[in-house]
């Protein structure tokens, strides 16, 4: 089975959004799941800023996606929508390079206020580019998901059940597709 694509649109790479697509790689994992993580920093600066679509730095982003059953998509917002850095980065696949797969937002945030960028700003981007299955997503406000000294996590209990739920959700459909096309 192809690995999941987890994609980060945080600029560093030591960050909640880094540390929160970890926590996904390390669960999915478990639970017998393959991950490759993609973030900006992966991509030549001025190949983003210039849109060389034609890049070759971003084939194997797009291979991986192409090949991939689902994709999760971590962002920090910025001023009540997703990272522009993540829009260039998705910008740079196919007009419908997420067809068919189940993709999970996920966002880090430092104020509640803006808890519908997911809604609002991200998801219909992932639609216009062709996922067929949108997972709820998970909106995780700096007061209740602390990042430790060692990169590890420090999650409010019932939003870790939430993003437990929604990550164990993603596994489940993938290894739903897997089964059926046996």
């Amino acid at each position: 089975m192809a690995a999941i694509v987890l994609l980060s649109g945080s600029p560093s790479p030591k960050s909640r959004t880094a540390a929160l697509l970890n926590y996904a790689a390390a669960r999915l994992k478990a639970a017998d799941l393959e991950t490759v993580q993609f973030g900006l920093t992966d991509f030549p600066a001025e190949d983003l800023v210039l849109g060389r679509y034609g890049s070759p730095s971003f084939e194997p982003l797009t291979r991986r996606v192409a090949e991939a059953p689902a994709l999760i998509v971590c962002t920090p917002i910025y001023k009540a929508a997703y990272s522009g850095g993540l829009k260039t980065v998705l910008d740079m696949l196919p007009q419908t390079g997420l067809r068919g797969k189940t993709v999970l937002p996920l966002a880090t945030a430092g104020s509640p206020a803006h808890q519908l960028a997911i809604d609002y700003a991200l998801k219909p981007v992932l639609s216009a580019l062709g996922a067929t299955d949108i997972l709820q997503g998970v909106y995780l406000v700096e007061t209740l998901f602390k990042l430790r000294e060692d990169g590890s996590m420090d999650i409010d209990p019932e939003l870790h059940e939430r993003l437990d739920r929604s990550i164990d959700r993603l596994a489940a459909s993938v290894k739903g597709r897997s089964a059926t096309s046996i």
